[in-house]
């Protein structure tokens, strides 16, 4: 049996970019590599090195995925100030999914690093499920946790009504902040 070979710098890039355009949903980097033949870490750096050229390239916990500019439906957003424990995570993210919402981020504020944010990318309960799953099988911890609960979500959906049903559904949970 014959050894596949390495695919090496610019053409290995290229078939990375070409692999995330065609696929509509996130590819996970052992993926990559392995259709590059290469090790993960080596897709890690090439990643890095495609968004330095701006490639709108993000890692969620599913996977890389690459941003397309939106098609004719324009999404509107909204920043979201929410509280809750951690084991409450899942309940808050499939009650957005459930509304029709898309939770692109979490951001909070730590006192010694400022703004942190993390994508999160989750449009259904499967996509809940599976970053669930993550945060359980890496023992990842949660970024609410560096702030006793309190964290902001960018929220998408295809109408504001959609967000403001949303946001009513949160407050009624007890998962918003009352500003």
């Amino acid at each position: 049996m014959k050894a596949q070979k390495k695919i090496l710098g610019d053409e290995r890039r290229i078939l990375l970019l070409n692999l995330l355009k065609s696929s509509s949903t996130p590819v996970t980097g052992g993926e990559l590599a392995a259709k590059a033949n290469v090790s993960r870490q080596v897709i890690v750096n090439d990643i890095t090195l495609l968004k330095a050229k701006n490639e709108p390239i993000i890692a969620t916990s599913q996977g890389y995925l690459y941003m397309r500019p939106s098609s004719s439906t324009t999404l509107v957003e909204r920043t979201i100030a929410c509280s809750h424990l951690p084991e409450e995570t899942e309940d808050e993210l499939n009650l957005l999914v459930d509304h029709g919402v898309t939770v692109k981020d979490v951001r909070i504020e730590h006192p010694v690093y400022g703004d942190l944010t993390a994508s999160i990318m989750v449009s259904n309960r499967l996509q809940v499920k599976h970053f669930m799953e993550k945060i359980k099988k890496t023992n990842g911890g949660y970024l609410l946790e560096l702030t006793n609960g309190i964290h902001l979500h960018t929220i998408q959906a295809e109408t504001e009504k959609v967000l403001d049903e949303a946001e009513k559904a949160m407050r009624r949970a007890n998962f918003l902040i009352n500003l």
